[in-house]
């Protein structure tokens, strides 16, 4: 199903895949997930088990609100490139997240920036767990549970608010 959205938003899903299936490609190909950091382990380990794009972000490095939307090709997009920084526009027509400040997250959900990259020492979090129709309710409702679980294992005195936004 990703692939097909992927697609359809001309992304080449081969090239440019979404952060799930990326992830599952590396699992596969070094027998091993990539350690992060706890957290970022943790959502991945979601994403892994579930097949679905899970994203952490830092909270108090958003400017506004975040927003899922087409890009115009003007927005900017803080990234590192062979250790330096660099900024980059996405391609008009591409799908993003973003913030007042920019982009956060390029072609939907395949490459986050740095500028609101989680870190296990944030004190406050968001994430977003990304399905398409083909997913059973109740598979994403058992996806968040994990995440609550491991977060609640993690931080015994997080406080964890949930939403749910159909789109």
């Amino acid at each position: 199903s990703w692939a097909d959205a992927y697609t359809r938003f001309g992304a080449k899903p081969n090239r440019t895949p979404c952060s799930a299936q990326a992830l599952r490609k590396r699992v596969l190909k070094d027998g091993m997930m990539p350690s992060i950091n706890p957290i970022v382990d943790l959502y991945n380990a979601v994403s892994l088990k579930y097949a679905i794009p899970v994203g952490g972000e830092n909270y108090d490095a958003y400017a506004g609100r975040p927003l899922l939307t087409v890009a115009d090709g003007r927005e900017r997009f803080e990234t590192v490139m062979n250790g330096e920084v660099v900024i980059e526009n996405p391609l008009p027509g591409e799908v993003i997240w973003r913030d007042d400040a920019g982009v956060t997250c390029r072609r939907w959900n395949w490459r986050q920036g740095t500028r609101t990259r989680l870190d296990a020492t944030d004190r406050r979090m968001w994430f977003v767990l990304e399905s398409l129709e083909t997913m059973p309710v109740g598979a994403l409702a058992e996806a968040s549970d994990m995440l609550v679980e491991g977060l609640n294992t993690l931080m015994p005195d997080c406080l964890v608010f949930a939403q749910r936004i159909a789109v």
